[in-house]
This record gives C-alpha cells, structure tokens and sequence, in this order.
C-alpha cells in the first residue's frame, strides 16, 4: 500500500498547482505588442507633463534638443535600414537592454522629480507608471528570447555613482533624455513586434 503513496498524491494535485506548458512564441510576442501599443498612447503626454513642470526653457513652446544623449542609456536613433538589416536575436536583445535600462533610469528620474517637484503628483505617478511598463516589456522582450531559445545578456549595472551628483539643471536634462528616448524606444519596439506577429502567427 504504502509504495502507491507518491502516485496517489500526484493523480490528486488540483490542475491548478501542476506545471503549465510554456507559452508559444506567438503567445508571448502577441502579449508584448499589446503591452507595447498601450505604452504608445502614453509616451508623448509623458513628456509634454515632463517639460511642463521643468521651466524654462524646457517648458518653452517648440522646445527640443535632439543632440542631447545620456552615457548608459542606448540611443533609439539608429537608422530604419540598419536596424533592419539585423537578425531578431539583435534586435531583441537591444530592445530588451534598451527597456531594462530605461525602468533603472525612470526610476532615477522620479527620483529627480520627488526632489525637485515634489508637489507635482501626476508627473510623479506617471513617471512611476512609465517605469513598471518599461520593467514589464523588458520582462516581456526576455519572454520571447526564451520562447525562441535565445538567451538575454545578463543586465548591466549602468547607474554609476557619478549620476547622484548632478545638478538641478543637469537632472532636468536627464529626465528630458530619458522621456524622450523611452517614447523613441517605444515606437521601435511597437514596430518591431508588429513584424514578429506576422513572423509567428498564432
């Protein structure tokens, strides 16, 4: 009797606590697009509440200053062919440092902002919530690596401590870059998706 023991507890495991099948490349690029369309509709409001809070001149109508770059965070103005011309291990493994290293920096940037404009609860909360979405693809970009046997690059620990030493004007330069670069990020990673679901139909 006792020799049954471990098959009768297996056969009565609820289906709930048995291992699920892994999600299909097509399952898991299909939730990362809408994840991805749904951060779109956000990313140019993010950044017009961001200047707005920040003065002038980064509240001044027409503002943009496209030469600014940020040491860490990977730059999404990488030309249309050229980006083209990689293979989609390439360009899912840049789409995912590029979101990993975003989430680390808009977290930096609420940071910034919780100092500098501390009475300012919707930037901050969308600030927040830009981070959890970046967090979320990235986690999401990882997914679909590994539904196609790829494996991501371990993540990179890109906030030195020189970053803690800016000042006022320096953070604000910061938070610019990184909004602006998370809604360039995001249309990339918008357009790249679509591909991929016409590459793995469900």
């Amino acid at each position: 009797l006792y020799p049954l023991l471990p098959l009768c507890l297996v056969t009565l495991l609820p289906p709930a606590l048995l291992p699920a099948a892994p999600a299909s490349p097509a399952e898991t690029i299909s939730r990362a697009y809408n994840l991805a369309l749904y951060m779109q509709k956000n990313t140019s409001m993010l950044l017009q509440l961001y200047l707005q809070h920040q003065g002038s001149p980064f509240s001044d109508p027409g503002f943009s200053a496209p030469e600014l770059q940020l040491n860490g965070l990977p730059s999404a103005s990488i030309p249309f062919l050229t980006w083209q011309s990689l293979r989609d291990d390439d360009r899912l493994t840049r789409t995912f440092g590029a979101f990993s290293a975003l989430a680390k920096y808009l977290q930096l940037v609420g940071d910034d902002q919780a100092d500098l404009n501390p009475d300012s609860p919707a930037l901050l909360d969308q600030l927040e919530a830009a981070r959890l979405r970046a967090q979320g693809l990235a986690s999401n970009t990882a997914a679909i690596m590994s539904a196609l046997g790829l494996a991501p690059r371990p993540e990179a620990d890109i906030l030195g401590p020189v970053l803690f030493g800016a000042s006022a004007f320096e953070r604000k330069c910061r938070g610019y870059i990184v909004t602006r670069e998370y809604g360039h990020w995001t249309d990339r990673a918008v357009r790249e998706l679509a591909l991929l679901k016409a590459k793995y139909p469900v």
